[in-house]
């Protein structure tokens, strides 16, 4: 009986020894010194990786790179989108979307992205209308550039 006595004892010992422990590096604030940050981890597949592009973006940085380091945007012969800077994805009519997407489709296919790389450039917000159509055409255009 006196052993479990015993045996109680030295873990209530280590249990206060411990907590005291702790409060005391609370106090010093020396618990964020002490953890070590992870490495971030990678997602993108060997194919992403391999390209350069990471994939999160509605356009692949690698294929507007160019246009990237140029202050001044890229024209396609669509200088009348001009009208449209600032203005709200959401309030154009329909009108306006059609023109929009007029001069996405006589774009040739390998300067679909760097239209829309310019059009960010000159904070011409693409209509919601035709967001998804895009993102999917580009998609593909780049996953049969993978498979190619």
């Amino acid at each position: 009986m006196t052993s479990l006595y015993i045996l109680a004892s030295i873990i209530v010992f280590f249990i206060l020894a411990l907590y005291l422990s702790n409060s005391i590096q609370r106090r010093k604030g020396n618990t964020r010194e002490r953890e070590t940050p992870l490495p971030p981890i990678d997602v993108r597949t060997k194919e992403e990786k391999d390209s350069g592009c990471c994939g999160a973006h509605e356009v692949c940085e690698k294929d507007s790179l160019i246009a990237a380091f140029k202050e001044e945007p890229e024209y396609f012969d669509d200088e009348e989108l001009d009208r449209f800077h600032f203005r709200d994805s959401a309030g154009y009519s329909d009108k306006e979307v059609e023109e929009f997407r007029e001069v996405f489709y006589t774009i040739v296919d390998e300067e679909k992205p760097r239209w829309v790389r310019s059009l960010q450039l000159r904070e011409i917000a693409i209509p919601d209308q035709i967001k998804d159509e895009i993102v999917l055409i580009v998609s593909d255009m780049r996953e049969a550039k993978m498979h190619a």
